[in-house]
Order: structure tokens, then C-alpha cells, then sequence
């Protein structure tokens, strides 16, 4: 009797290898974790170069994509939390 497969969608690497397409954010390749740049708008942003995440201007961390939450318009800059954009911004307030 004759085995019965589901069919999966491939794509290509950079060494011409097939690989099962990523379902999810956890099973991504590790060759795409490169830095983003972003173009920071009012209440958006527009992504110049795909990439995994950026690095707040603060602490350096990176910052996936898809978590991005606070950045400043006029200087350009992503951060990963509200105090790390005050501490930028050089105010004594803790949170």
C-alpha cells in the first residue's frame, strides 16, 4: 500500500537547500536575524531594510520587530521601554 505524505511549501536558502517554510515567529532561521532599519512616523513605522529587530538607543538591546512599541520621531530612535525613553531624554523620573 502506498504511503499518503502531506504536501509542504519549501523555500529556498542562500545554499540552494530545500527547507520547510517557518510557520511562526519561533521557528525562524537564525540567517534572518539581522537588524531592521526603520523609518519612525507619528503613530507608525515604515520599514526601509526587513530585518528581525532593532536596538534601543538606551540600553542596546535588541528589539524584535513585532514588539516594538515606543520610539522618538525627531531623533529616529527605538526603545525598549518607557523609562529607557526618559533616561534618553536625561529626566530623573522613575516609573
Amino acid at each position: 500500500m502506498m504511503e499518503i505524505r502531506p504536501r509542504m511549501r519549501y523555500q529556498r536558502s542562500f545554499r540552494s537547500r530545500r527547507m520547510p517554510a517557518t510557520m511562526n515567529r519561533l521557528e525562524r532561521n537564525p540567517l534572518n536575524a539581522v537588524e531592521a532599519q526603520i523609518q519612525y512616523l507619528d503613530g507608525d513605522f515604515r520599514v526601509m531594510k526587513p530585518g528581525a529587530f532593532v536596538r534601543c538607543a538606551t540600553t542596546g538591546t535588541p528589539i524584535p520587530v513585532e514588539e516594538l512599541r515606543y520610539w522618538d520621531v525627531d531623533r529616529q530612535e527605538a526603545y525598549s521601554t518607557p523609562q529607557a525613553k526618559l533616561d534618553r531624554l536625561g529626566l530623573n523620573v522613575k516609573l
